[in-house]
């Protein structure tokens, strides 16, 4: 026994190992499968409030742009005013976020929701996963993260099917009891049995301003991207909207030239291959969140397809699950055929996926959506682990913890941006073809395939990413790799076994 530590100390520091597992675990597993249950819902919401899915669009874009604003700052937050702390207060915001959705009787409820979720989601992945890094070490810490990455991941793909699921026997409120629930459990596990800790070398300086700005420099962006069809592209509304974001844009990098500790680090975006790795990952989040949100209704329409709720999460499932089960993989494909190949590969398999979304025609039954949907799945897979791993293995180990942080706001900024894209081109070009006297099948189809393309382009965009990157340290495969790129594709930037490591 070492000297000083009491008797049964190392039992206990296990113990509490265990329990700090579990409820990160169990945490990162609901918000992960709550935020890709949504869109499922989102046909469900509307029939029962009244409100269209156009504007019920914020639910899934507001979503991810608060989590884009608070994602650095509530680990900063943890850091300062204790981990465990921050920690409770997010599962907090998550149960009264839950609470208030499914009480709500109208879609501004369920919005207004969904923008606290953001922030409580962002806040129980961020410090959840400085929580289970501290209270591990060594061997045992490398085996702890890569449970909570796989946790992510199975959440993230078992979350439409849940949705769906508890749609049909509960109602669409059920997914957001059942999540509260659940979070009042982790929070009395939390209260019992988890250690408080901080970083007592960290300045006490939050960059509340660079939060700030961030939010208000997408949110008037989504707005105008939402309504720039219906306002006119060229309208007065649009361009004081775009003004508001751009001048934003301009007040945040001011802001993080001065701060004492900024989110952003600026002198990172010198950086070739994390500048081209964080907008692929951008680029991945983004598509295939829009992926999500387009099929989701597509599928559910009357005059398409007409699945019911369960039948679309089931419907969805090969995307969810190819996603996911591709990781495991793409940590020794890249090993053996170097990062910026898969990163490629990934993406050119991703635009020829939308691309034939992209001739869907009214007729189509499901199983010509299958093919396609596997491809894009499998091909976010292969981009999203590599890109990853990229962000945090070109810097110094002193700046891996901004690189990551610098991935994870862009896998939130890219969510938002396309999804609010693609919802605009949906509704547009199918309102537009009604318009024209095309029948409403035909219209849905129109409007599905011309996202697509859109989405297939900015795939396309990731490839440029892919040879922007250059040579780069790749991951050499181990276990914890295959856990960190499932991670990348559902939750947060891990390290990887490149991440420090010098050639």
């Amino acid at each position: 026994m070492e000297a000083g530590k009491p008797p049964g100390g190392e039992r206990e520091g296990t113990a509490t190992a265990r329990r700090v597992l579990a409820v990160t675990c169990l945490s990162t597993f609901v918000v992960n499968a709550n935020t890709s249950a949504v869109s499922i819902l989102l046909p469900a919401i509307s029939a029962d409030t009244g409100t269209d899915v156009t504007t019920l669009q914020w639910a899934v874009t507001g979503y991810s742009l608060v989590g884009a604003a608070v994602i650095v700052t509530s680990g900063s937050l943890g850091d300062v005013f204790g981990r465990k702390k921050v920690f409770q207060l997010g599962l907090v915001l998550f149960v009264a976020s839950c609470i208030l959705i499914a009480l709500s009787s109208t879609g501004g409820g369920v919005i207004a929701g969904r923008f606290i979720q953001g922030a409580a989601g962002a806040t129980i992945l961020a410090c959840g996963l400085s929580l289970l890094s501290v209270a591990n070490s060594g061997e045992q810490q490398l085996r702890a993260v890569s449970l909570w990455g796989a946790a992510a991941a199975v959440g993230a793909a078992a979350g439409p099917l849940m949705g769906g699921a508890l749609v049909a026997a509960t109602g669409w409120q059920g997914l957001f009891w059942l999540d509260a629930g659940i979070a009042v459990l982790c929070i009395l596990i939390t209260a019992r049995g988890v250690s408080e800790s901080r970083d007592p070398t960290r300045s006490h300086s939050i960059d509340y301003a660079g939060s700030a700005l961030i939010a208000l420099t997408l949110a008037p962006l989504i707005l105008a991207l939402s309504k720039g069809s219906a306002w006119g592209w060229a309208s007065a509304a649009t361009i004081t909207c775009l003004g508001i974001g751009l001048l934003a844009g301009i007040g945040f990098v001011l802001v993080e030239r001065r701060v004492a500790v900024p989110m952003l680090d600026l002198a990172l975006l010198r950086n070739r291959i994390l500048v081209a790795s964080t907008v692929a990952i951008l680029i991945g989040a983004g598509t295939i969140n829009a992926l999500m949100y387009l099929l989701s209704l597509y599928f559910q329409n009357p005059d398409t397809l007409g699945f019911t709720t369960l039948q679309a999460g089931l419907a969805t499932l090969p995307a969810t699950v190819g996603l996911v089960a591709i990781a495991a993989a793409v940590p020794r494909l890249s090993a053996r055929l170097g990062g910026r190949q898969v990163v490629g590969l990934g993406f050119l398999l991703t635009a020829v996926g939308f691309a034939a979304i992209g001739f869907v025609d009214a007729s189509w039954p499901y199983r010509r959506f299958l093919l396609p949907l596997i491809a894009v799945a499998v091909g976010m897979g292969l981009s999203n682990g590599p890109s990853s791993s990229a962000s945090t293995s070109c810097v110094p180990e002193n700046q891996v913890g901004s690189a990551s942080g610098v991935s994870n706001m862009a896998r939130y900024v890219g969510a938002s941006v396309a999804t609010a894209l693609a919802a605009t081109i949906f509704s547009g070009v199918t309102t537009s073809r009604s318009a024209e006297g095309s029948s409403p099948a035909d219209a849905l189809a129109s409007g599905l395939g011309a996202a697509s393309w859109v989405m297939a382009v900015l795939s396309f965009a990731g490839v440029v990413m892919a040879v922007v990157m250059g040579h780069h340290r790749t991951a050499s495969g181990t276990i914890h790799d295959s856990a960190a790129a499932a991670a990348s594709s559902t939750a947060l930037t891990l390290r990887t076994s490149a991440t420090g490591r010098t050639e």
